[in-house]
């Protein structure tokens, strides 16, 4: 007789395998055949019976709902405490839903990683669609930390850099790895608390010296679990490969199609040129064309480097570093349209009419030269009178046709009035020695807009494209703003003095009427920033909702696709579409868009939050001889612990925490962004002018520490037990605030927030009772 698993044990085989988890499925997993199915189908009855396990049949389910007990992951808890958890068994088509934990008193402690199994209830909460009461913890994935190894006769400890961190790790002498002390080390949770209560780790990989500076983006990307090094077979596949010839092509080598990309662009993936639509049905109209590297060609569905591009699911770009989506010998070679020779490509020919109206588009598979690969000063310098030796011949020929071109798209953008934010990007500089020289703001050139407007016509070219011959692909997605943040977003600007219309569906001319309305006064930045705020995150689907931000019904990823997969997809469905060979879209890709959708958002968010923590860790090192100096800045985030002041010279955020603000108590009110205090009703929020001192940059958590000094106008005096703003001072660019901190309207707003939010709550600790 086979030995039968405990309950525990299937437990566990179902919370690992959420997806094979019929009796077929288990009876396969532990070996069980014969007679002996009968006394598993016993247990799994019997667990069935207790609540564990819910028996459904696909054909019944509702796929858009989660099951009533459900397999959860939990996530680290956010600023105010709550724990929130992702449902494993979501098969739904729309986007995933948030399940709120519930604990009881008698609940074990849970943490990030603890995978669980919960009973579920349906709500209708503004932040979250599902409550969870935990049945039990069944196991969690290994954590993994980057950190500071410090070497002891026991081992020794690591101290994480991660931001707001103090929890060490303890290292027993079998798990050190070598490591030496004060050296930067990868290690994964090894076991619960032990001397001491600190939980165990196991170092896994050596980093080296953090404080050498070309770390700080290494830190990130191990932070981060971003993949740095191919697998060797992967990069063998990558080196044997040979330059497309033009076999199966159209032949576009005699057409000027030339690169325009940033001074220290690692590769080139798009080209473009424009001439006069020759038709006399269309007079004044263009042709315009965008050439796009055709990596499809090279990476084929299914195949080492295929695998190792989704996995990553786009480019990560640092400061000092790239981190690929692939081998060099195609990021930077063979799918790089390198200037003066041969490359395989995929082209639109976009017609459209004087008033940049889009009529027709073409595509084709092709075989490309580029004459010339400029950056973006290079080409502005021309058309404004400075031509170079390198633009000069292409001056007449192909950069004014290319302006002229973007003339008509400029009318048909104004037109549709995609959302029009003015929010400056900074750019950390870099020294041969990987240390900051500077942190400048990078100037909007009208040849940046100029190949924006081509790209964002081509991406809109190929979702029509592939909707019109049904062929699926994924959607570039932007849905509009909720409810909840368009409200904050409205007292905002009433505060302000300025108005966003209610009573109407909204569209994204209306934003702009209010960013204008802001332009040129003390509050744009606040208005920008609070826009910003309101925004959902966008992204990758099969499932077309529009792009809201753009202003466009059909959207998609077509121009990137050295760094972006979402684009490569989108090669392979016009492949397909047009049956141009059998390296396109695969029925097995096709039944996988929801997931490969999901999955290469997250890895965007990720490589966001990496590139993000990156540039915080070179401004702290940038600041760090700085410390005790004044500087001016906004305030650019309010949470409960205290508020975030972004600095005016180098875009550095950090944080002025709420202890040192004195006794008073200040009640932090998300829904509005506001810390507000109890005594004096002074009320703090975003966009506010601050000058602060430094007081802390740490470069290894990329942490900053400001002590504030003035508020709008206002100064702030420390002292001994705290600290209090000084009385009679007159509040500059406070348009809307009364001297007791904010109007009588807004108070109330704030009350009866604050009235719902505490009923929430109470309804919340209620159903945990029961």
């Amino acid at each position: 007789m086979t030995k039968l698993p405990t309950k525990p044990e299937i437990l566990d085989w179902i919370a690992a395998n959420p997806t094979l988890t019929s009796k077929r499925d288990i009876a396969k997993a532990f070996g069980i055949k014969g007679a002996d199915r009968i006394d598993l189908k016993r247990l799994l009855k019997e667990l069935e019976a207790e609540g564990h396990l819910e028996k459904r049949k696909k054909t019944y389910r509702d796929p858009d709902r989660l099951p009533p007990v459900s397999v959860l992951q939990v996530k680290a808890p956010d600023d105010n405490g709550d724990l929130y958890a992702q449902p494993l068994e979501w098969h739904g088509e729309g986007v995933e839903p948030v399940v709120l934990i519930v604990p009881r008193a008698s609940d074990p402690a849970l943490g990030e990683g603890d995978r669980i199994l919960a009973r579920l209830q349906v709500v209708h909460e503004e932040d979250h669609n599902y409550e969870a009461r935990l049945i039990r913890r069944i196991g969690a994935s290994p954590r993994k930390i980057v950190g500071i190894f410090r070497k002891s006769a026991e081992g020794g400890q690591i101290m994480p850099i991660d931001k707001g961190s103090d929890k060490e790790w303890t290292v027993g002498p079998d798990a050190a790895l070598g490591a030496k002390d004060g050296e930067l080390v990868e290690a994964e949770q090894a076991g619960p608390g032990g001397r001491m209560g600190l939980p165990r780790a196991r170092i896994t990989l050596r980093l080296g010296d953090p404080s050498e500076p070309r770390a700080v983006s290494l830190i990130a990307i191990h932070q981060h679990g971003i993949p740095d090094d191919f697998p060797a077979d992967v990069l063998e596949e990558a080196d044997s490969m040979k330059p497309a010839g033009l076999s199966g092509r159209t032949d576009l080598r005699d057409m000027p199609l030339v690169t325009i990309d940033p001074s220290d662009a690692r590769d080139h993936d798009d080209a473009v040129f424009a001439e006069a639509d020759d038709d006399p049905k269309n007079p004044g109209g263009w042709r315009l064309w965008v050439a796009i590297a055709d990596v499809a060609h090279y990476v084929t569905p299914g195949s080492g480097i295929d695998r190792e591009a989704r996995k990553r699911g786009n480019s990560s770009y640092f400061p000092d570093r790239v981190v690929p989506m692939l081998p060099d010998r195609l990021s930077g070679d063979l799918c790089s349209l390198h200037e003066g020779v041969p490359r395989a490509c995929i082209a639109v020919c976009m017609t459209v009419d004087r008033d940049g109206n889009k009529l027709r588009q073409k595509f084709l598979r092709g075989l490309m030269r580029s004459p010339a690969s400029l950056t973006y000063q290079q080409v502005q310098a021309a058309i404004d009178g400075q031509p170079d030796e390198a633009t000069g011949p292409l001056l007449e020929p192909v950069l004014k046709p290319l302006y002229a071109g973007y003339a008509a798209l400029k009318a048909a953008r104004e037109r549709r009035q995609p959302l029009d934010l003015d929010l400056p990007e900074r750019r950390v500089q870099l020294g041969e020695d990987g240390k900051v020289t500077s942190v400048d703001f990078v100037d909007r050139l009208e040849a940046h807009r100029l190949i924006e407007e081509y790209m964002v016509l081509a991406n809109v070219a190929a979702a029509e494209t592939l909707i019109a011959k049904k062929t699926p692909l994924l959607f570039r997605v932007h849905e509009e703003p909720p409810q909840d943040k368009l409200e904050s977003l409205r007292d905002t600007a009433q505060a302000a003095g300025l108005t966003l219309a209610k009573g109407q569906v909204l569209k994204t001319e209306h934003l702009n009427r209010l960013l204008h309305q802001a332009a040129g006064t003390d509050e744009a930045e606040l208005i920008n920033l609070s826009t910003l705020r309101s925004m959902t995150q966008a992204y990758y689907t099969p499932k077309n909702f529009g792009h809201f931000g753009l202003a466009l019904q059909n959207y998609a990823h077509f121009t990137s696709p050295i760094r972006r997969y979402s684009d490569l997809i989108v090669h392979r469905a016009l492949i397909t579409a047009h049956g141009w060979g059998d390296d396109g879209l695969t029925a097995e890709e096709i039944d996988g868009l929801e997931k490969t959708g999901q999955h290469i958002s997250d890895t965007e968010r990720r490589s966001m939050m990496a590139e993000r923590d990156t540039t915080d860790r070179y401004l702290a090192a940038y600041l760090s001889d700085r410390l005790g100096a004044e500087f001016t800045g906004r305030v650019s985030g309010i949470a409960k612990f205290g508020l975030f002041v972004k600095l005016d010279e180098t875009g550095a955020d950090g944080l002025v925490p709420i202890s040192t603000l004195g006794n008073e108590y200040f009640h932090f009110d998300r829904e509005s962004g506001t810390l507000m205090g109890a005594d004096s009703g002074r009320e703090i929020g975003l966009g506010m002018r601050a000058r602060v001192k430094l007081v802390e940059a740490a470069p290894v958590t990329g942490g900053i520490a400001f002590e504030l000094l003035e508020l709008d106008g206002e100064e702030y005096e420390s002292g001994r037990g705290g600290g209090s703003f000084r009385r009679g001072r007159p509040r500059g660019g406070g348009a809307g605030r009364s001297r007791g901190g904010a109007s009588p309207k807004r108070k109330l707003a704030k009350a009866k927030t604050k009235d719902a939010k505490t009923k929430r709550k109470v309804s919340r600790q209620r159903r945990a009772k029961t």
